[in-house]
């Protein structure tokens, strides 16, 4: 099955029914987004989770027969992740006044998803940094 100016029945696109303004935006039908959407929910559903994540996008993709464009749409969203990561460090907002480095960052990202992990799962969250009473004491 592949992706055209179409939907499902055949008829053609109006103009407003296409995401984004102009040719240079990954434009894609409404009627597409509403279908991986409402399938990526559905895979989400079934594994008891409220959050739709990436994989259940991938998962939605195969079983709607969308399964050759798994690979690219990873690959983008991994694109994704790195410039949000450069991103963020130009513009300093991971910093409280002060600039981190890259590695920095990605610790931090690191930690912070651990901490939402333990939320998530009713554990313990380990603190940002040890406390300076314990570091003293041992």
């Amino acid at each position: 099955m592949r992706l055209s100016d179409s939907d499902a029945l055949g008829k053609t696109m109006e103009p407003m029914d296409i995401v984004g303004k102009s040719k240079e935006d990954a434009s894609l039908p409404k009627e597409f987004i509403n279908l991986v959407s409402s399938e990526s929910n559905e895979v989400c559903s079934r594994e008891e989770k409220r959050t739709i994540a990436p994989e259940h996008v991938l998962k939605a993709l195969e079983v709607l027969g969308f399964g050759e464009y798994i690979e690219e749409v990873y690959s983008a969203y991994e694109q994704h992740k790195i410039e949000t990561v450069q991103d963020s460090l130009k513009g300093g907002k991971w910093s409280n006044g002060a600039e981190m480095t890259e590695e920095e960052a990605l610790a931090e990202q690191q930690r912070m998803f651990a901490e939402a992990r333990a939320r998530m799962n009713g554990g313990a969250i380990a603190s940002k940094q040890p406390d300076a009473d314990q570091s003293l004491e041992s």
